[in-house]
């Protein structure tokens, strides 16, 4: 019980300690309401990166595995809704940089990193919904749902990486290097890569 505490009480640190430190980022002066929502959107998104490859291996102690698949589906629609705001928060502040960002046309080289990583993740959800209904063997759907996770998260660490704003550069490079870690070692744990029939 107590190693169960603990642990879950570090998870809340790590995911908390980013949040907290962007609301005391200088970068936040003078900056419209859209753009702040947008921008703790994206960090909210990128903390739920962390929870998902741990919930999908069920690295978390406590939850069954009936309850991880549940809260892994609860963080990917959670995903999906930050990324959302996210991009429509910066859309509202600036539809010009968007509009380039979203064409691939961006001079800002994390623009490009940001908009793969949210397509990918918007197909990994889309698969997940679709699960039951287009009738792939679990392991090849499995992998492509894998695939397109690890594509967001690599893309958005990246992202994340190369934007120089209201994340504070030492609990974001932490932040980044777990989601990376968790992700490695729950893609190692499930063999994702596996798909043939045992």
């Amino acid at each position: 019980m107590t190693r169960t505490v603990e642990a879950w009480a570090a998870l809340t640190v790590v995911l908390l300690v980013p949040i907290l430190a962007a609301a005391t980022s200088p970068y936040l002066a003078w900056r419209s309401p859209f753009y702040i929502a947008a921008g703790f959107a994206g960090i909210i998104s990128l903390s739920l990166l962390l929870l998902q490859p741990l919930l999908a291996g069920r690295w978390l102690p406590g939850l069954s595995s009936m309850q991880s698949r549940l809260w892994h589906r609860r963080c990917g629609l959670a995903l999906v809704g930050a990324l959302v705001i996210h991009v429509a928060g910066l859309w509202i502040t600036s539809p010009p940089d968007m509009l380039d960002a979203l064409l691939f046309v961006s001079p800002t080289p994390f623009s490009a990193w940001g908009v793969a990583a949210m397509w990918a993740a918007f197909a990994a959800a889309f698969l997940g919904l679709l699960r039951q209904r287009i009738h792939l063997r679990f392991r090849v759907w499995r992998l492509g749902h894998a695939g397109l996770a690890f594509i967001t998260i690599v893309g958005s660490v990246v992202h994340a990486m190369l934007i120089e704003g209201t994340m504070e550069v030492m609990s974001k490079t932490a932040l980044c290097i777990l989601i990376l870690v968790a992700s490695v070692r729950t893609l190692a744990k499930l063999r994702v890569w596996d798909i043939r029939r045992r």
